[in-house]
């Protein structure tokens, strides 16, 4: 009979050792149901995020940013980003007024704070380019416009953007450094309606960002100038607290610093943050 004994007591051991490991190697959602975050995120099972986002972007930024949203697309299986560009103060206001929104892309700091301030931005923003201004003027440049001063001349027609615009507050700084008062002929709202002023005739010269003369592609010419020094425009970008998809408004915010968002900003004719 010992041997009986023997053997029945080995089965018993190994039956032991058998509940002993399933117990300690748990099912898949033995974690999330510990952690007490209910199904597993696409972060948590390691997926990448999918969906759609709305991005709320600076004029200046519409060009690029449209590119890089065909690129993410197709790199990024299943996802979609949509997009909403005006002048950065009017897309703040959309947002403290409840516009729905995944990712801000501010054409300076001030409009991003404004965000923070309120509590609306998730986290600290990241900065990602910079721009400065050009005078935009009339292909071959027909007034012989060679800096600010000249900007000031009788009968030259002079478009700019509004001051709580960022390219507002930019020509604000310059005009200070260059000794200068302009008076123009009207006030836009983004800097891609002061360029459309000048592409169409309707003014004689604008000041705009260098990429968007850039992007003109042989619209209006560009007319660089010292005094643009002493305005530089830093963009940052942020995910927004209300987002309805953080983790996809986060791999594209990402994807607009990585190596090849930086690639379609500097071939545009941004500076590096």
């Amino acid at each position: 009979m010992k041997p009986l004994v023997r053997s029945a007591t080995l089965a018993l051991v190994l039956v032991a050792g058998l509940a002993l490991t399933a117990c300690s190697t748990g099912s898949p959602s033995g974690g999330t149901a510990a952690s007490g975050t209910g199904s597993p995120s696409s972060s948590a099972s390691g997926a990448a995020p999918t969906g759609t986002i709305t991005v709320f972007a600076a004029a200046s930024l519409q060009r690029t940013f449209t590119e890089l949203g065909t690129q993410y697309e197709q790199d990024h299986a299943g996802t979609t980003v949509r997009f909403s560009f005006a002048g950065s103060s009017d897309l703040v206001s959309q947002i403290t007024n409840g516009a729905p929104a995944d990712v801000f892309a501010s054409a300076d700091e001030a409009n991003m704070a404004k965000l923070s301030t309120t509590d609306l931005a998730s986290g600290w923003p990241r900065d990602f380019a910079t721009n400065t201004l050009e005078i935009a003027v009339a292909p071959g440049n027909p007034e012989h416009i060679r800096g600010l001063r000249d900007l000031t001349a009788s009968g030259v027609q002079v478009v700019t953007c509004a001051a709580p615009v960022p390219c507002g507050a930019a020509t604000a700084k310059v005009e200070q450094a260059a000794g200068v008062e302009l008076r123009p002929v009207s006030e836009e709202q983004s800097v891609t309606d002061v360029l459309g002023k000048v592409e169409s005739g309707e003014a004689d010269a604008g000041l705009v960002y260098v990429t968007d003369v850039e992007g003109a592609g042989g619209g209006v010419d560009g007319v660089p100038f010292a005094e643009s020094a002493k305005a530089v425009n830093t963009y940052p970008i942020g995910v927004l607290k209300e987002s309805t998809n953080p983790e996809l408004a986060a791999s594209f915010a990402a994807y607009v610093r990585s190596d090849a968002g930086r690639k379609v900003l500097a071939d545009a004719g941004f500076g590096a943050p």
